[in-house]
């Protein structure tokens, strides 16, 4: 139940009067200029917390050379994950550990669609091997190294998630997660080759392998050196000096100031430019008309020479 703002008499539900009936003050307009006041300090407190958010945003992905820097390494992994990992052969289906095969092997993306599309013929081959055959290590390789794709991608977020702390370590730790699954999921996928091996051959859903070899690739060793790159970033921003709150806004507030000055400058510049046109053109057309003028009066005289010289 809602009370006068003025007097705290209790107003029913369906009193639907804009006056209160006790003091007889207008409750929509009561103590507006005060309430005015208020909403425009709100507003105001609302701008700087999203001009402050923003400086950070900014300041934490390009803030300085080096973050940019960061910026940069964090996006080059992604390349490393469209790098063969491991490569598991076979006179049928061969697997390989990456998002994009070239060689028509079966990539991590279809063993990933097979695990959903199959799972419970995949869990009755965990049962069968006892969690230590082939199928077992595809899987638990295939979902390390997704675990590891999405803890680097996490990383990125973070800085701006993290960004009002930007000193946050937080991203130095999702590199390291992600690296420690990298391993793990070409430790799975080579031993795959092993366990494949001795077995002769197994299935993965509508994979099968059969006459199986193989092990770790080249482009894992890539992969890795960009994921400790990015974390090696990571590490050096942690430690940089970081600018606060107070200088970002003040160097935004000087930006802006900066921006209006040459908007006024440019304004002026413009409206001189036009009052110099105005007063060409002015000048232009008092010179035709005098011309105009010294033509007729010409013409004129020589009309009044020729009316003389005839009389």
């Amino acid at each position: 139940m809602a009370t006068c703002p003025n007097c705290g008499e209790k107003i029913a539900w369906y009193n639907l009067k804009a006056d209160c009936k006790k003091c007889g003050v207008s409750i929509p307009n009561h103590d507006w200029v005060n309430r005015l006041e208020e909403d425009n300090r709100r507003a105001e407190e609302q701008f700087l917390k999203f001009y402050k958010t923003m400086n950070r945003v900014k300041y934490s992905l390009w803030g300085t050379k080096l973050r940019v820097a960061r910026l940069i390494l964090t996006f080059l992994p992604a390349i490393g994950f469209i790098l063969p990992w491991a490569d598991i052969k076979s006179s049928a289906d061969s697997l390989q550990l990456t998002l994009l095969s070239f060689n028509h092997s079966k990539s991590a993306i279809d063993v990933l669609l097979q695990i959903f599309k199959n799972m419970s013929v995949i869990s009755d081959g965990f049962k069968f091997e006892g969690f230590g055959g082939p199928v077992s290590y595809v899987v638990l390789g295939t979902a390390f190294y997704f675990l590891s794709a999405f803890f680097i991608v996490l990383a990125f977020f973070l800085n701006i998630i993290k960004c009002g702390k930007p000193k946050t370590k937080s991203t130095v730790t999702t590199d390291i997660i992600s690296i420690i699954f990298s391993v793990l999921a070409v430790a799975f996928f080579s031993m795959t080759a092993g366990a494949g091996e001795s077995a002769g051959a197994f299935s993965v859903g509508a994979i099968n392998a059969i006459g199986v070899s193989g092990g770790i690739s080249w482009g894992y060793f890539v992969a890795l050196i960009l994921l400790f790159g990015a974390m090696g970033i990571n590490i050096a921003v942690a430690i940089a000096p970081a600018k606060t709150d107070e200088e970002l806004e003040n160097e935004r507030l000087a930006r802006v100031a900066a921006k209006e000055e040459k908007e006024k400058a440019d304004a002026e510049r413009k409206e001189k430019q036009r009052e110099e046109a105005e007063k060409a053109a002015a000048e232009e057309q008092q010179r035709i008309v005098e011309e105009a003028k010294r033509k007729v009066a010409e013409r004129k005289a020589k009309e009044e020479a020729k009316a003389n010289k005839k009389k």
